[in-house]
């Protein structure tokens, strides 16, 4: 069963490849160098980076793929295959295109040249395979080809972290997006048949094996976003902030959340809302599953890896609140069905479900999930596979 996912990774990439290829070619009448970067899944820690904790993100099997060719110019000539758009830009700050997709390669050219990296212009056409809106960072993929890409082109010697770094800045001041750093983090240090645990705090991270025989790692899309998102957020964190605020007069040592215990959080409980003992009392277990789930996995544990996806999933939609009827509705699908663990995947109020399943269940849970979604719902959600993959690369 590996080897055919790896046939079928291949298949994608050259096919993507050749679409790519064959365009450039059209456009520019050459060739250049392919460079590609996955999108990622984040196995479990939800709503644990702004509370100093813990994430635990793999690279996936679908990303961005571009071709590129400094083209002697002082502009930059690009192209998207997905959206069969063409757009033309300077690399000076005035010089920002309108289309929302070439700000990030823009923002990308100019976080390099503000770090003082001699990036010139270039012809450049791309395509990608991340499907959008389902929480697997398309955006992120598509900064970490051209970070990486421009680097490796122009022999800047930019280091990894400062690659994913200067994604991260490009969705702060060009794509109005104030995001953490996982998703350019797991685009640019991916590595296949691995996840990475990466403390949010002192971002060193510990590389942990991935590599589930006899199980699938499937997404089923709910396809609803729910609008409460960006307000409920903002309160969440606010509640995080209230609890590790009143335990830090008892304990000065306790920066984030991530510093507390149990404990200390039932000292303060009649000084802080049931709504933030609440939501500070999902973080803390969230922060210790991660661990736990880190230690499953030394020792090839998959079904306590499973037991602490359905531990999140409860936390989430019960004590954080950030789940939905429909995503719920999947993770109730999935322990009927006897998949081994499920959860809502990313910040909630709709998305995919993440679910690790035995492959002799995996027929009967996608039929289940379809019909009965579908019968509920009135629409079908939507499936993507997934298997753990390198980061940031070069392909010819």
């Amino acid at each position: 069963m590996a080897r055919l996912s790896s046939i079928k990774i291949h298949l994608n990439i050259n096919i993507m490849r050749e679409r790519i290829r064959n365009k450039f070619q059209e456009l520019f009448a050459t060739e250049g160098s392919v460079y590609a970067s996955p999108g990622r899944i984040n196995l479990i820690g939800e709503h644990t980076d702004y509370n100093g904790g813990f994430v635990f993100p793999g690279a996936i099997d679908k990303g961005m793929i571009a071709e590129i060719k400094p083209n002697g110019l002082d502009k930059v000539r690009a192209f998207s295959v997905d959206l069969n758009d063409y757009a033309e830009f300077g690399l000076k700050e005035e010089d920002a295109p309108k289309a929302s997709w070439a700000r990030y390669i823009f923002g990308v050219c100019r976080e390099i040249i503000k770090r003082g990296g001699d990036v010139k212009g270039f012809d450049t056409v791309f395509a990608g395979d991340v499907p959008l809106g389902a929480g697997m960072s398309s955006s992120a993929a598509l900064e970490s080809t051209y970070a990486f890409a421009l680097n490796d082109l122009y022999n800047l010697n930019i280091d990894k972290f400062e690659l994913a770094k200067i994604g991260q800045s490009t969705e702060h001041n060009y794509c109005g997006v104030n995001c953490g750093i996982m998703d350019q983090f797991a685009s640019v240090f991916g590595a296949k048949g691995s996840l990475i645990r990466l403390d949010c705090r002192s971002l060193e991270y510990k590389y942990f094996p991935f590599n589930p025989v006899g199980y699938k790692l499937v997404l089923l899309d709910s396809v609803v976003k729910h609008e409460l998102a960006s307000s409920a957020y903002n309160k969440r964190r606010q509640s995080c902030e209230n609890a590790a605020a009143a335990i830090r007069r008892n304990h000065p040592e306790v920066e984030f959340l991530r510093d507390a215990t149990m404990d200390m959080l039932d000292e303060v409980k009649n000084d802080i809302s049931a709504e933030d003992y609440m939501r500070a009392e999902y973080v803390i277990g969230e922060v210790q599953r991660v661990l736990d789930v880190c230690d499953a996995l030394e020792k090839g544990d998959y079904e306590t890896v499973g037991q602490k996806m359905y531990e999140t999933h409860y936390g989430m939609s019960k004590q954080y609140e950030v789940s939905c009827e429909e995503l719920d509705y999947l993770n109730d699908i999935a322990k009927k069905c006897g998949v081994t663990g499920s959860r809502v995947m990313g910040g909630g109020f709709g998305g995919c479900t993440i679910n690790l399943v035995k492959e002799e269940k995996y027929d009967a849970f996608i039929k289940e999930a379809f019909k009965s979604y579908t019968e509920k719902f009135g629409h079908e959600p939507k499936l993507y596979e997934v298997v753990i993959s390198d980061g940031a690369r070069k392909l010819a």
